[in-house]
Parts: structure tokens; sequence; C-alpha cells
């Protein structure tokens, strides 16, 4: 990386982050590895220095993120619990949930999980039932609907949820974002059965009448889409670094057998058919993380409409390039690809995890054609 795209400090927790990626490496405990970045300080690098945390952005928590990936150690709740959840309660939370959450989150201690996707609203959030509506006794809040697709409710404290109110059933989407603790009552969990090997499991949540205090609110029920998009674009940009990070580590391992295994009288890496796509698979990596950094870069700078754009560009780019990646790489070992001893068939299926969430291509296809290229909407 060369000085102007990082600096020193940057370059320096690239490089403390990938020597503990490889200290753990792809059998690492994910609790002791989780607990070992809270205390150095990995966990919440994006998070204010005056609530524990580093002062820093997504910038920092995305290299955090990439270089654990990298390692085989990738950590998925980074891209919920101080991404998501830590920067919306930053921005809108009251002094209450800022010292309450943040301190925790960015040491570790607790996590938050974020549930926004329901079986009937996938891409078209404007379609959320969640419902939230005021008990006129108490001023308490009671939430009602259903959730899917939520990683990690089992390991979190509790769970960032996106509903509407009740006055917003229709027209256009208001969301209001709500943290629910993991044992409260009409709090129900239904754990998928995932093909995917991911240490964070997924869950279906149904919420019942879930009765929670006034200050359950994070931020203001009027703010509407603005504090969501204000943990959807770090979600974005850490999704990148997430399919970034998985690239490089599929790379990594296909380059050292193509330099060792030999058929016949070269290492087979000496030849084009297999040098070239491991080549064409770097650079797209490269690219990737480009688009990633300057993502980053806006969104800190507190360009939310310029970060959207990057941040759907970038989450796209990662995605097609880590698919690539580890397909290449797979095809480089040929069988050795598909035993458990090389640890690469598994990644097969959690590539696809970028291509598909937290938004499709097809959808930041959509974005682009409307939003950069002014074309109309079908849909």
């Amino acid at each position: 990386m060369t000085t102007h795209i990082e600096s020193e400090e940057q370059k320096a927790l690239r490089d403390a982050v990938a020597a503990l990626g490889r200290r753990h490496g792809p059998d690492h405990d994910r609790e002791r590895l989780w607990a070992e970045a809270g205390k150095l300080g990995y966990l919440g690098v994006n998070l204010p220095e005056a609530y524990g945390g580093g002062g820093g952005g997504i910038t920092e928590l995305s290299i955090v993120l990439e270089e654990l990936g990298a390692a085989g150690s990738p950590l998925l709740m980074l891209v919920v619990s101080p991404a998501i959840c830590g920067t919306v309660i930053a921005r809108f939370g009251t002094e209450a949930q800022k010292q309450e959450w943040l301190p925790a989150l960015a040491d570790g201690s607790r996590t938050m999980a974020f549930g926004i996707t329901e079986p009937d609203a996938g891409s078209n959030s404007h379609r959320i039932t969640t419902t939230a509506r005021r008990d006129p006794a108490s001023g308490d809040w009671l939430l009602t609907g259903r959730k899917v697709f939520v990683s990690g409710v089992d390991i979190a404290d509790a769970t960032l949820i996106v509903g509407r109110t009740e006055d917003a059933r229709t027209g256009s989407l208001k969301p209001c974002l709500f943290i629910v603790p993991r044992d409260a009552e009409g709090f129900g969990r239904r754990h998928i059965d995932m093909e995917l090997q991911a240490a964070e499991k997924q869950f279906e949540l149904t919420l019942d009448d879930v009765r929670l205090p006034a200050d359950a609110l994070v931020g203001d029920e009027d703010a509407g889409l603005l504090q969501l998009f204000a943990g959807l674009n770090p979600e974005r940009i850490m999704t990148a670094a997430f399919a970034i990070g998985m690239g490089r580590h599929a790379l990594g391992k296909a380059i050292e057998y193509a330099r060792d295994r030999t058929v016949w009288k070269t290492p087979i890496g000496a030849h084009q058919a297999i040098a070239h796509p491991l080549a064409q698979a770097h650079i797209e990596l490269e690219l990737a993380r480009l688009m990633m950094q300057k993502a980053a870069h806006l969104y800190d700078a507190g360009d939310d409409m310029g970060a959207g754009e990057a941040a759907n560009m970038a989450k796209y780019a990662a995605g097609e390039a880590c698919v690539k990646a580890v397909d290449q790489a797979v095809h480089t070992l040929g069988g050795n690809g598909l035993t458990r001893e090389f640890g690469l068939a598994r990644l097969i299926t959690a590539a696809r995890v970028a291509r598909i969430a937290p938004v499709s291509r097809e959808m930041i296809l959509n974005y682009v054609s409307h939003q950069t290229l002014g074309l109309p909407k079908s849909y």
C-alpha cells in the first residue's frame, strides 16, 4: 500500500491485526479471539474516544476485519456490533445509551445484533411490517413483528431492531430503531439451519408485544431514513472488507500451493494457465479494496450521499472478486481444494454471502442505474 492511501498509523494497525490473526488462524476459538481483539482496542477503533473507542472511523475498522479475514479468522460480528449498532448509537443515541453501550461494544464485553430483514420484506425495506406502538398509560413501546437472517442473536446482549411506528404502516417508511434485550419477554428466536459453516449462527426472530421502556428508542422517531443509512453504509463497507479478507486468504493458500506443487519439471505456478488467473484475482481484490477505501474515506468525512454510492460499488466489487478468488484457489488445488485439510471448500459457500448480503448485487446495479446513471426505474 502506498503511503498516500494509508497513514503510518493505519499501516501499523494493519500489521498488528495481521499478527493477531496469524496467532489465532483458521482454527481459532471465536470467543478468545473476540476477547483479545477487544482488549487490544481493535473492536472499537471506529467509536468515539470519549466512550472508550479508538476515535478512528470505518476506515480503521475495515482494516481490522480485512486483516483478520486474510488470516482465515474473520469476526463477522464486527460488521454488526461496532459498525452498524455502534455507529447508530454514537450518532443518534441519547447520552445514557452511549454511556451504557459504547464502552462495552468497544472492549467486546457486550455485543449487539441487528435485525432489519423480514420474511416478506427483503430488499424492499419500505415493506417492513414490524410495528411499534405506544402504551398511552405507561409511555412504553410495544413491538410486534418478525425478522429473519439475523446473525449472532444467541451471543448478543441485545438486538437493534428496525421497526416502524404504527401511524407509518402505509406510505413511506419511517424507520425507528429499538434496543431489544436478549431476554425480553415475547422476544423469541429460532435457529435457521444453514449450509454455511460459520461461528455465528443465523436466526429468525418473533416479537410478540415485546414491551420496551421509552428510552429503548435510539434517536428520534421522526429522523427517518437518515438514522437507518447511518448504519447501512458502514455495513456495506464492512461486508466488502469481509469479502476482500476472505479472497486474500484463499488466494494466499493457492499461491503457496502453486509455488510448491511440482507435477512435471517445474512448479505448477510457472504455467500461465495457473499463474494468470491468480494474478487476475489479485488485481480484482486490489481494485475492490481501493473502492472500499474510497467509500470508508467518504463516510468518515461525513459525506453520506457520496459514501452510499461508493459503499454499494465497493460491496459489489468485493463480492465478485471474492467469489472469483475462492473459485480459482479451489481450482488451483484440484482435488486438494475440496479436502478439509486445506480449508478452502468451506469458503465456496461463504464467498457467496458477500454477493447476497446485506444487499444483492442486482439491487446495487439498480441503485447505480437509477442514482448514478439517472436511468428510469423498472419498479
